[in-house]
């Protein structure tokens, strides 16, 4: 019998895939737990509107990350620090605080997730930071760590 998954299924497959399987395993195990349907015309049609929707909700994403990072990449931010003596910060920049500062200054709120950095920032200075955006899109921005009150 010929089955669509409604979720992942152990050894079977991924959800949306049709599989064929036993008569037995279908109507006794993934139906009635709803993990399949059987896979008559109707459900095949549905399924295949439903990965349609997900694919042009993929392009539109895509296409607002890509929009996303272009308008990041515009600007240069400057983030004030409070600094020891020898212009190390007091505690580090993480992402989350590079989070903050391009909400501030593009008003588009960022994940923190979304920003990369290998190890967070302890020292003054410019910084290439990269940003990884929903669909694979990536790109690099321009971060300037300044003193505080030397803006």
């Amino acid at each position: 019998m010929k089955v669509v998954l409604l979720k992942d299924v152990a050894k079977i497959g991924k959800k949306g895939e049709v599989k064929n399987v036993s008569d037995g395993y279908a109507r006794n195990f993934l139906i009635p737990k709803g993990l399949a349907l059987e896979a008559t015309p109707a459900v095949m049609k549905q399924l295949k509107a439903q990965k349609m929707k997900e694919e042009e909700e993929k392009k539109k994403i895509k296409q607002e990350s890509e929009e996303l990072l272009k308008l990041l990449q515009k600007h240069l931010y400057k983030i004030p620090v409070k600094t020891g003596g020898s212009g190390k910060l007091f505690g580090a920049l993480t992402n989350a605080d590079i989070a903050k500062a391009i909400s501030e200054k593009t008003g588009k709120d960022i994940d923190k997730k979304h920003i990369v950095l290998n190890k967070p920032i302890k020292e003054l200075g410019l910084y290439e930071i990269t940003v990884k955006l929903p669909e694979g899109i990536t790109g690099k921005i321009k971060v300037e760590v300044v003193q505080e009150g030397k803006n």
